[in-house]
């Protein structure tokens, strides 16, 4: 006589997914391999991540990959290896794409806001001050910025409203009547020739005006033909509408002579 092997057939009657063991002749046991679970004879895959998360991070996602085997991911807004996940604060780096002049402030995953600090105006991303400050931040209008600065003038640095009407730098470094303004020391009145006081004109509002006084005392002629702006019969407004706390500049391509 010989010994009967249980396990001899069809697994033993064993899950697939299960060992068949002989025990006693005849007799055999059913074990479910490594990452399933079971009786031996019904043998389930183990899902890791139905327990604990698969010992994921809490903002992380638990991803089943094969038996007893899973992956972890951190969310969106974390950053991490997924067993440990850290939030990302977008206003953690370069301000969050906010201007340098304004506040982020994160407000949930992957959001934030922005908003220009006082004294300055803008959408958050793109924030401007005083005009006498944005002359400087511009290179075709910070030209003018260091003349006022070279004869101390400070008159737009106040409250306002001013208008301003700034000749392109290239065109304050190529002209040779400015070294003999300077000289002559009438620099400070061309300049105050192209500010306008207590007015607050954009582009639109001069299509409807024909004359204005500048701070230097004289009138600026304003024309409107062919959809462009020209001042004095000479000078066209290129640029317009750069807005700041206390007033508008423009940029014209030629210097206003009174």
């Amino acid at each position: 006589c010989s010994a009967i092997d249980a396990c001899e057939s069809s697994n033993g009657g064993c899950s697939s997914k299960a060992e068949c063991r002989r025990t006693t002749p005849g007799n055999r046991a059913c074990v479910c391999r490594a990452g399933y679970t079971g009786d031996g004879i019904v043998c389930i895959e183990i899902n890791p991540c139905l327990v604990n998360n698969g010992g994921c991070d809490r903002n992380a996602e638990c991803t089943q990959t094969g038996p007893n085997q899973a992956v972890c991911n951190c969310l969106k807004g974390y950053s991490g290896d997924g067993k440990t996940c850290t939030y990302i604060s977008l206003c953690s780096q370069n301000n969050g794409g906010c201007s340098e002049f304004a506040i982020c402030n994160d407000t949930e995953l992957a959001e934030r806001t922005c908003t220009c600090k006082p004294n300055y105006i803008g959408d958050g991303f793109t924030c401007r001050g005083n005009i006498f400050q944005e002359l400087l931040r511009n290179s075709n209008t910070s030209r003018f910025y260091f003349h006022l600065e070279a004869l101390s003038i400070r008159d737009i640095s106040g409250t306002g409203p001013f208008t301003l009407f700034v000749p392109r730098t290239d065109i304050l470094n190529s002209d040779p009547r400015v070294k003999d303004w300077i000289a002559k020391g009438v620099m400070a009145q061309v300049l105050r020739y192209h500010m306008v006081g207590c007015a607050n004109l954009l582009y639109k509002d001069l299509t409807a005006i024909t004359n204005i006084t500048s701070l230097h005392g004289d009138l600026i002629h304003i024309s409107y033909s062919q959809n462009s702006l020209i001042l004095n019969n000479k000078a066209e407004i290129i640029l317009s509408d750069a807005v700041g706390t206390n007033g508008v500049i423009h940029v014209i391509n030629q210097i206003l002579v009174p």
